[in-house]
């Protein structure tokens, strides 16, 4: 983003040139479109329009707006560029449930047509037959709950694996960077749960899927901001789009392993086993089904593995951060926590993921820290038809960004909004029959409570977000104590968050393990 910036500066003489000549253009579509009713707008420079008004902390920049200008925004950005800003759950109500329908397309991926799977993604998917087909195997099958009953024993293995790897560290009293290590447990669950085995045992292909999730959360950030260019659009790929492709071809070569390896598992007849199904199985079945709904390629199957691991690893990794940061920062709530835990386990065994209908305290803190640090803080969604929002006019076309950053620290949904505090979760946990259901809490909250987005576009992973983020949380407290900083002798972890597309910790979580319990031992 700063390379662009310092080209846009040595350029500004041709962009303010640019800038008269399309204007003529710009005061025809005003006049023509004049009995149309827009949502308020804050003050804009020329050509530029908002984007003066932004910073790399894009959910901390649109707050700022809505705070200064309103819960419902209509901004420019740079000369063609326009975005409905949603920063409010009454607002974010129209868009995930009145008007769900007319909001159920993203907005076209920056230079989408050139890249390899630019346009076989199922996350940017626009609203059509494919779409539709994939959410519907992504609910019956790949993320199911018989699915993920199947895959359970995937991620209890791999915090087993998780917690000998801190131990290792305790006797040498050395300190661990724990958000690595929550990165590195993400990617192992995804990576079997996706592609069996064969990625968690070659730890060098796991390490390489895990690089290439980072490259691409970079890569996104930057060909996105080149798509408010305008005429100038095609900067940010002269600028970028080789290495961009270059990511696709490295991950369209290690996918294509993972393919045909699973292809000649196929032909020998050794994918027999239901339990042993993994996702690259049921994707390939759907593949050669010639009675399918949809017939997808081998490119749809290689471009939903690679969404599965953008969104699934990064995100779920730093929320967890978070949810453990928090509690070292709050004793209190750590002590609670691990107390609820032992009383169900007794201190004589591992914490395991069917006891988190009986931990309300811990699903609490997993759910307030997920208000206070949602993985994706601004969702986006594109207007599929004309409409209208608080007697506001909404082209059809219209980009629009949902805040739930700010929606989720709104001080007219939240009392002290800012403030980590479980205890404000355990009233809705009671009401529930499933404690760890994340649309009943959305419903029961006028869409306050919204961390994976709402709507039928909203995250179909998160049953499975829940359940790895409070048992992995749950481990870590259960069977260590915690001394923060490189020398333990740190008294707060540092919160301030980093920039980019999802939520990170702008520091690393560098602590100190001490055992507590050792389920191991015996």
């Amino acid at each position: 983003m700063i390379e662009t910036l310092l080209l846009l500066l040595c350029l500004s003489p041709f962009l303010i040139a640019c800038f008269v000549f399309f204007s003529s253009f710009t005061t025809v579509k005003s006049t023509t479109a004049a009995a149309t009713i827009l949502p308020p707008t804050p003050p804009s420079l020329p050509f530029i329009g908002h984007l003066h008004l932004l910073s790399t902390s894009l959910h901390k920049s649109f707050q700022s707006l809505s705070s200064n200008h309103g819960p419902l925004l209509h901004l420019r950005l740079g000369p063609s560029r326009r975005l409905l800003l949603v920063s409010s759950a009454a607002t974010a109500a129209e868009v995930f449930k009145t008007h769900d329908l007319a909001f159920s397309s993203r907005p076209a991926f920056a230079f989408a047509e050139r890249l390899p799977y630019g346009n076989s993604g199922f996350i940017t998917a626009p609203y059509g037959p494919y779409w539709r087909f994939m959410k519907k195997l992504c609910v019956t099958e790949l993320l199911s709950v018989r699915q993920l009953d199947r895959s359970m024993r995937i991620r209890k293995e791999e915090i087993e694996r998780s917690l000998k790897r801190v131990l290792q560290n305790v006797h040498g009293n050395v300190a661990i960077d724990l958000g690595a290590e929550l990165m590195k447990l993400t990617n192992n669950v995804t990576c079997r749960m996706a592609m069996s085995t064969r990625c968690s045992e070659k730890c060098e292909e796991a390490e390489k899927i895990r690089k290439l999730v980072k490259e691409s959360f970079e890569l996104a950030a930057k060909l996105c901001f080149g798509d408010v260019l305008g005429c100038l659009k095609e900067l940010s790929f002269w600028v970028y789009g080789k290495k961009a492709m270059d990511v696709s071809r490295r991950y369209d070569e290690l996918l294509e392993k993972v393919l045909k390896e699973h292809e000649e598992k196929r032909l020998s007849g050794g994918d027999g086993n239901e339990s042993e199904r993994d996702l690259v199985d049921i994707m390939l079945d759907v593949h050669h089904d010639a009675q399918a709904e949809f017939k997808i390629t081998r490119t749809h199957i290689k471009a939903f593995l690679m969404d599965l691991f953008i969104a699934g690893t990064d995100t779920s990794a730093e929320a967890m951060q978070w949810a453990m940061a928090e509690l070292l920062n709050h004793p209190e709530a750590f002590q609670k926590v691990r107390n609820e835990i032992e009383s169900v386990t007794q201190n004589v065994r591992l914490v395991e993921e069917s006891d988190i209908p009986n931990l309300p305290y811990l699903q609490a803190v997993v759910k307030e820290t997920l208000r206070l640090y949602p993985p994706g803080p601004v969702t986006t969604r594109e207007c599929r038809q004309d409409c209208k929002i608080n007697c506001f006019d909404v082209p059809a076309k219209t980009a629009v960004a949902v805040n739930l950053y700010a929606i989720m620290r709104d001080p007219d949904s939240w009392d002290d909004p800012n403030e980590f505090r479980p205890e404000r979760f355990l009233v809705f946990l009671r009401e529930q029959d499933d404690p760890i259901d994340d649309q009943s809490d959305a419903k029961r909250m006028s869409f306050n409570f919204v961390p994976f987005g709402g709507g039928r576009r909203g995250c179909p992973g998160t049953m499975l977000a829940f359940n790895l983020m409070n048992t992995a949380v749950a481990a870590m407290v259960e069977c260590f104590d915690w001394k923060i900083g490189e020398d333990g002798k740190g008294e707060k972890v540092d919160m301030q968050s980093g920039s980019g597309m999802s939520l990170n910790m702008l520091h690393p979580l560098i602590c100190i393990p001490v055992v507590h319990f050792n389920p191991f031992d015996g």
